[in-house]
């Protein structure tokens, strides 16, 4: 099997990146309990007034960091916002972000529900039984290989037939 070098997922992703939405704003809010497990897309959303939690746009992958929502897969990729739209959701949410000239957007949702990612996400939870919660240090330090933006595209253009219809 080919090495590749490791790279840190904070260096190959944003996490949680900043996004300006002023509260009592009018937006799309995607809560828990409309992620379905183990499916790419989000199926439905609704608007709501801006009042706190996470923050995403179009091409980020959102990761529930609460259990048992993370091991029972609720992962997301997003696409249903319009151009610009900023939507918002659980404030237990890790929103991973590709990095221009460094990863794809479709690859960080698959690395994100891979064992690379989820495994150690899962063990890395705290917290009382029931309200355990992924260690965000743990993801920041996470090493990963580092796939180049070819070989991203190849493993998109491989999983996505898999993934994309189920």
């Amino acid at each position: 099997m080919k090495k590749y070098s490791k790279i840190k997922l904070s260096d190959f992703v944003y996490m949680n990146p900043t996004e300006k939405l002023p509260k009592g704003t009018i937006a799309r809010k995607i809560s828990m309990d409309q992620i379905e497990p183990y499916k790419k897309f989000v199926r439905s959303s609704n608007f709501e007034a801006y009042s706190g939690g996470t923050k995403f746009r179009n091409g980020d992958s959102i990761m529930a960091r609460i259990t048992p929502c993370l091991e029972n897969g609720k992962t997301a990729f997003i696409t249903n916002l319009g151009e610009n739209e900023i939507a918002f959701g659980s404030t237990e949410y890790i929103v991973l972000r590709a990095k221009e000239d460094v990863s794809l957007p479709d690859f960080v949702y698959y690395l994100t529900i891979s064992s690379l990612v989820r495994d150690p996400a899962i063990k890395s939870m705290i917290g009382s039984s029931g309200r355990q919660r992924v260690q965000q240090s743990v993801l920041d330090e996470l090493e990963i290989p580092n796939f180049s933006l070819e070989q991203q595209q190849h493993i998109v253009d491989t999983v996505r037939n898999i993934y994309d219809n189920h």
